[in-house]
């Protein structure tokens, strides 16, 4: 059986970096019927998991702490998590798992954003950031999950 393919579907692509500005990976991101694709590759992270969030700002510029990305993205200030009964906002998204050699490749899929419309469109007129963190997110707590510090960034846009 053959499926579908979108002839035009509306992608973009980024450049991941570290602390340092140095390149360490891509982000894809797709438009998919009720959500967003995306398609991460990356070297030199440390192993283990790591909270992973859309921020508000495509700004990578403030490389220490890349805090010029802002918070997560949450247009209707919803709690943080997928395990908190109120949330989640539409900045969460998985733990990424990076293998013990530095790399990951992960594909995954979040019905929470879009980048065609709507009020947590990725590419609005500021843009947004992925981010990577230091820590796992427990999913739970607040505002970031225990999720710590910001040690790669993309922007969106």
């Amino acid at each position: 059986m053959a499926y579908p393919t979108a002839a035009l579907a509306l992608t973009t692509q980024a450049e991941l970096i570290d602390n340092s500005g140095t390149a360490i990976g891509t982000v894809q991101v797709e438009q998919a019927h009720k959500g967003v694709l995306i398609n991460l590759k990356a070297k030199d992270l440390p192993p283990g998991y790591h909270g992973m969030h859309f921020h508000a700002v495509g700004d990578c510029s403030d490389l220490a702490a890349f805090k010029s990305a802002g918070g997560h993205v949450n247009p209707f200030d919803t709690p943080h998590g997928f395990r908190n009964p109120e949330g989640p906002h539409e900045g969460n998204l998985p733990n990424l798992v990076v293998a013990a050699d530095g790399t990951v490749a992960v594909e995954l899929y979040s019905d929470l954003v879009s980048l065609d419309a709507g009020a947590a469109n990725l590419l609005d007129e500021d843009g947004t950031a992925l981010i990577i963190h230091t820590n796992k997110d427990d999913h739970y707590s607040q505002p970031i999950g225990g999720s710590g510090g910001r040690i790669a960034c993309a922007v969106i846009q």
